[in-house]
């Protein structure tokens, strides 16, 4: 199969490439991390009807790079861990979900650290493809309403209990949770969510303890700004491989910096939906002249930013004061990131950025959206 042929290439490479930086101490703090996993499948919405699986597995490699203090972010962070994994997943029935090869960036963060033993938590987001998915072409696949594109976000958050057999080997076990889909550019599109536990090791070619740099750095100030960026996103009609619309989101908000590498925040996201709009023009459910009106959302915001230099990881939360036509829903979430190409500690314009995010409504992701904000 494909996906295991890319496997064992990327196994064999990086065992190669181990074997090769043993004597090199530039390599310090680099490790191979491996786990095999097991959980179930989630049914997470009344509309989810594919069968079970009993068991799905896979296994997951992770090239990662322990931070060393080169910038001052990584010593505010505690050394993290920074990685690219590749996932292999089996669902466990082929002919209904296929299976899944999933790229992508993440960071490791201690929760509690120890001499022997460790508490991480571990959170990534990249891209998914998918061997099987809703299909009116081709292969005939119309009862599949959980994927429906071959590229997809896959999202995965991992915590474990590590032990620290020495400076080259580790090994942990813990839990894990999965999410897969492409946020509804396509349909039908609930996507998948499994969690589970695995078991893994880790291994340092060189050590596992990097010479740290270590610095007295000056607490930041606690500094208020006003914020606002602009996004886009888009969605296909509920009828699948019907017609693609944009959804238009602007979002202000005032942030405080807090112990130096957070940002605490609470605002105000707008949305407006070009679907629900040419919806409500070709059918008389509202009012004529209201149909703008009743295609836009607004939300009352809050979340913090976890900043990584000129990476920020978004945590958001967002409740409905306004709801668009037929909508349910009072709650919903974001993930997602900035990247700042401005950084200023003064000035007039203190930070600019370009944002990537996926909302979703607990485990069923409605859109995936890019933009670019601005700070003052």
């Amino acid at each position: 199969m494909p996906a295991r042929k890319f496997l064992l290439l990327t196994l064999t490479v990086v065992f190669s490439w181990a074997c090769t930086a043993q004597d090199t101490s530039r390599h310090a703090g680099f490790c191979f991390d491996v786990n095999v996993f097991a959980g179930k499948v989630i049914k997470h919405t009344p509309k989810f009807r594919l069968p079970l699986p009993d068991l799905s597995t896979g296994i997951d490699v992770n090239l990662q790079w322990r931070k060393y203090g080169r910038k001052e972010w990584e010593q505010r962070r505690r050394y993290p861990i920074v990685g690219i994994g590749i996932t292999y997943t089996n669902y466990g029935i082929d002919s209904v979900y296929g299976r899944v090869l999933s790229i992508y960036p993440n960071i490791e963060i201690p929760l509690i650290t120890g001499h022997r033993l460790n508490w991480t938590a571990r959170i990534g987001d990249g891209a998914g493809f998918t061997t099987r998915h809703y299909s009116r072409l081709g292969y005939l696949d119309t009862l599949n309403n959980a994927i429906s594109s071959t590229l997809n976000d896959y999202a995965s958050f991992m915590t474990d209990i590590r032990y620290n057999i020495n400076t080259h080997w580790q090994v942990q076990a813990g839990l894990n949770f999965s999410h897969i889909s492409n946020a509804s550019f396509r349909q039908p599109n609930l996507g998948i969510n499994m969690a589970g536990g695995h078991i893994g090791v880790k291994y340092y070619p060189v050590s596992s303890e990097p010479k740290r740099i270590h610095r007295e750095l000056k607490p930041l100030k606690n500094r208020w700004l006003g914020q606002f960026r602009t996004t886009i996103a888009a969605n296909e009609s509920n009828a699948p491989l019907g017609p693609t619309y944009p959804i238009y989101i602007a979002t202000a908000y005032v942030s405080k910096r807090w112990i130096s590498k957070n940002k605490v925040f609470l605002g105000a996201d707008y949305s407006y939906h070009e679907q629900i709009f040419a919806y409500l023009r070709n059918n008389s459910f509202v009012p004529p002249g209201t149909e703008r009106k009743e295609a836009t959302k607004i939300a009352v915001i809050g979340g913090n930013e976890f900043l990584l230099g000129r990476i920020g990881v978004v945590l958001q939360v967002g409740y409905y004061v306004h709801q668009a036509y037929q909508s349910q829903s009072k709650y919903y979430q974001k993930l997602g990131g900035n990247f700042y190409v401005v950084q200023r500690e003064k000035g007039p314009i203190k930070e600019a950025y370009l944002c990537a995010f996926l909302k979703t409504h607990t485990s069923t992701a409605e859109w995936a959206e890019v933009g670019f904000g601005m700070s003052f």
